[in-house]
């Protein structure tokens, strides 16, 4: 088993008194992770710096109740379920096996602001509903809109965490944007001052 990165010493002003539960679950990741196809053997190393908190810096833009699609490892939702308790989460994973981590996971940090839904975003039955939906690392941006977008109320909000290339995915998705009525789209930076390598979000509201 891979070494799970030393804990920095910003994360506990980025979770504050969530600190423990925060632990708790890149613990569990870092040491199942691997074994259960959920993250490479070269990610318990940056665990913290590349994923949890590079997910956990965007938990301040968040309200209502959100979707979060491709769940995958929980990154981002569970880490954004674990710093916004006020928030309700939906995790929508469509693989059994990851659907049964996210399941483990919400029981043993008792969090009670999550469902964990098995479904394809493109199969969600319950119309555009969400206060917000987010993703990582899921699929470019013109892909993820028309799996993203239908999900949100009128006057709701995409907010995804992208990578470098975030302002040539939003020029590349133009077309897309207007098809499912996502105005004012914007790169933002958040965590600069407390990360080495802010993170990149894609914003922009459904109307």
């Amino acid at each position: 088993m891979s070494e799970i990165e030393t804990e920095p010493a910003v994360a506990a002003e980025i979770f504050g008194d969530r600190i423990e539960v925060a632990r708790a679950f890149t613990r569990a990741l870092g040491e199942h992770g691997e074994e259960r196809g959920l993250i490479g053997p070269l990610e318990p190393a940056r665990l913290w710096s590349r994923h949890v908190l590079n997910s956990a810096v965007a938990a301040p833009l968040f309200s209502g109740t959100v979707g979060d699609v491709g769940s995958g490892a929980g990154l981002p939702g569970l880490v954004l379920a674990i710093a916004r308790p006020d928030v309700q989460w939906v995790l929508i994973e469509p693989m059994e096996r990851r659907v049964a981590w996210l399941d483990e996971q919400v029981a043993s940090l008792g969090l009670d602001n999550v469902e964990v839904l098995r479904t394809r975003a493109e199969d969600w039955k319950r119309g555009p509903a969400l206060d917000a939906v987010t993703a990582r690392a899921v699929s470019a941006l013109r892909t993820l809109v028309p799996l993203t977008a239908p999900l949100v109320r009128d006057g709701g909000e995409l907010i995804l965490l992208k990578g470098a290339a975030a302002s040539n995915e939003i020029e590349a998705a133009d077309k897309v944007l207007r098809k499912f009525r996502v105005k004012d789209a914007r790169v933002e930076l958040v965590g600069e001052g407390l990360l080495e390598e802010p993170t990149r979000v894609v914003r922009g509201t459904v109307r």
